[in-house]
């Protein structure tokens, strides 16, 4: 079977794609069953395919949930033929009570390319603010 992302910007692309859409599913399903998530808008560390899917759930309980890649802060490095990591910066645009959000947010994530639920580690912080 020929694993379904030759590089990380399409699973990156796939997991853009979902969030935009509001795909849980689709999203919940690129993480590894024995992925790690680091969240952005949780402090609990994420290491099971139900914990991470209900994250999404909880994020998706918002209004209008978005993110947009930052491309020219993008960063991918082959660690080996199939596994490779990605970093940058994301911006979340979401709406709570209302109110319009934008969050800026710092990622790395850790793919496995030849697994049909590629991300094996996602690390995403919220970007501080300087003092």
């Amino acid at each position: 079977m020929t694993p379904p992302f030759s590089s990380s910007n399409q699973v990156l692309d796939a997991w853009v794609g979902g969030i935009n859409t509001g795909a849980i599913d689709e999203v919940a399903g690129l993480y590894h069953h024995c992925a790690v998530l680091l969240p952005t808008f949780s402090n609990r560390r994420l290491a099971n395919s139900a914990e991470i899917r209900g994250y999404f759930e909880t994020l998706f309980k918002h209004d209008h949930v978005r993110v947009s890649l930052q491309e020219k802060t993008l960063v991918s490095l082959a660690l080996t033929d199939s596994v490779q990591s990605m970093s940058g910066i994301y911006c979340w645009q979401m709406e709570i009570e209302g109110d319009p959000l934008n969050i800026e947010a710092r990622f790395s994530v850790v793919l496995d390319l030849q697994a049909t639920e590629p991300i094996v580690h996602h690390h995403s912080s919220q970007v501080p603010r300087m003092l």
